[in-house]
Order: C-alpha cells, then structure tokens, then sequence
C-alpha cells in the first residue's frame, strides 16, 4: 500500500449505503463548474457514490449508470443541472472532446466514471477519486485534490465527515 500524500483523504466504507451518504456529503458541497472523477474497476462503487453525489446536491432524478447513453443529466427544483458522464465506451480524449465537455463543466458540475480513459480532455483542477473494492461491502476510496479550490472543499468535506461518522 503506498504512502499518501498530507492532501490525500482515505476512508473505508462498509455498505453501499455508507458510500451514498458519503456521496451526499459531497454533493452537499459541489458547485458548477466542478469537476469528480471516480477511477475504480466494475464494482468499485462509483455508481453507488454518484447515487449519494447527486441526492447530496439536490437532485429530483435518480442516479443510473449511464453506460449506453454516456451522459446523464440531473436536475434541481431551481433548473440547475449535475452531469453525469461515464468514459468506460469512449476510446480517447478527442471522443470526449466530441461530447463538448467544456458544455458540460459550464452547465453545472460534473462527474465522471472511467476518467482515466480520457484524462488529456479534462481541466487539471479536479477532484480524483480512486475506489478500490476491499471485500464483500467495503470499498477503499482516495480523495486527492488537484488545484487550491479542490483542498479547500475536501478539507470542508473531510471536516464533515469525520464529524459524521464518529
């Protein structure tokens, strides 16, 4: 196991349920313009995290994986939208490029599964998520902030939820 970095927060889930409410802790603090990547194998449970990212920012639709549509929008009551893209289909950076990513990060925030197939198209300023699957339930995941504004909310994010699950 390597040696993280200060910047880098570790936490163990333990349920599906647990990684949702971690996700409505960040999606609690996700604006437009944001930009979540989830790297992690099938099963991982970046799904199951971006169920509990878009309850947490306030969405009306239900998370899916959008595998066959590539992206999915949700929704607010106030018109504001989160997208929702999953990279696993797309073969490069120039595919998603096709999808006007800059469209979508303007629009509202963004998440992205499989980001690592297309990381020459994303901004630099992110917030990486790496999930690893640990045993039956529990999913490792790593959150490391790549720019100022991404330490800022995960440290707001950490405080949160270390409180929480205490």
């Amino acid at each position: 196991m390597p040696i993280l970095n200060a910047d880098v927060f570790e936490f163990i889930s333990r349920s599906p349920d647990q990684t949702r409410r971690i996700g409505m802790r960040l999606g609690d603090l996700v604006q437009p313009g944001d930009v979540i990547c989830l790297s992690g194998d099938l099963g991982a449970g970046k799904t199951t995290l971006v169920q509990g990212i878009a309850r947490g920012w306030g969405s009306t639709d239900a998370a899916t994986s959008p595998t066959f549509v590539l992206v999915n929008t949700y929704r607010r009551v106030d018109g504001a939208v989160l997208n929702h893209l999953d990279a696993y289909r797309l073969q490069d950076a120039l595919e998603a490029e096709m999808l006007d990513l800059d469209n979508l990060i303007e629009a509202g925030p963004l998440v992205v599964e499989w980001p690592e197939k297309i990381e020459a198209a994303l901004p630099e300023n992110n917030l990486w998520i790496a999930m690893d699957w640990v045993a039956d339930e529990h999913r490792r995941m790593l959150f490391t902030p790549h720019g100022d504004c991404y330490t800022g909310k995960l440290e707001q994010f950490k405080a949160s939820t270390v409180k929480g699950f205490e």
